[in-house]
């Protein structure tokens, strides 16, 4: 299978290229009210509303200024668009279903639900992204109920 790898927070990481739609030069968002801290806005693709989510913070780091290699990745999550904001993407990666190692337990304090395992790539490790699982259940149900919401205000604007 293969895997888009990108940079974040001095990370590597890899998304299921299947899952990917594009990659977007970084561009501000429309903040949508009370929506989970690691979520900024929504961004306008070809008519299309898509919640922009910053995985900084959706994994607890550090957010910092964005760099000029700051992009958007559009994916797929259950059928319906979604950006993620990431340092930089590096590369597109072949990873066998053997290579892909189980992810430690790191005991209760870390969060590694939206981890699908670990792989070495060229001597160094990639964090596998289970795609499907960067948004918690309760904040994808409130994304859902805030969208239509914010199509109407793009529609008018």
């Amino acid at each position: 299978m293969q895997q888009l790898t990108f940079s974040l927070a001095g990370e590597e990481y890899g998304l299921d290229i299947l899952a990917v739609r594009e990659i977007r030069g970084w561009t501000p968002v429309t903040r949508i009210p009370q929506a989970p801290h690691y979520v900024l806005g929504v961004l306008d693709l070809r008519g299309t509303v898509v919640p922009v989510l910053d995985l900084r913070l959706r994994f607890g780091l550090v957010r910092d200024e964005y760099p000029p290699t700051t992009v958007t990745v559009i994916v797929t999550v259950a059928g319906r668009p979604f950006g993620v904001v990431v340092d930089a993407v590096s590369d597109v990666v072949d990873v066998q279903p053997d290579q892909i190692r189980p992810v430690p337990d790191m005991g209760t304090t870390v969060d590694t639900e939206y981890l699908r395992g670990l792989t070495a790539v060229q001597g160094r490790m990639v964090l596998l992204l289970d795609v499907d699982k960067l948004l918690h259940p309760q904040d994808a149900r409130m994304l859902e109920a805030a969208l239509p919401a914010a199509d109407e205000l793009e529609a008018v604007a």
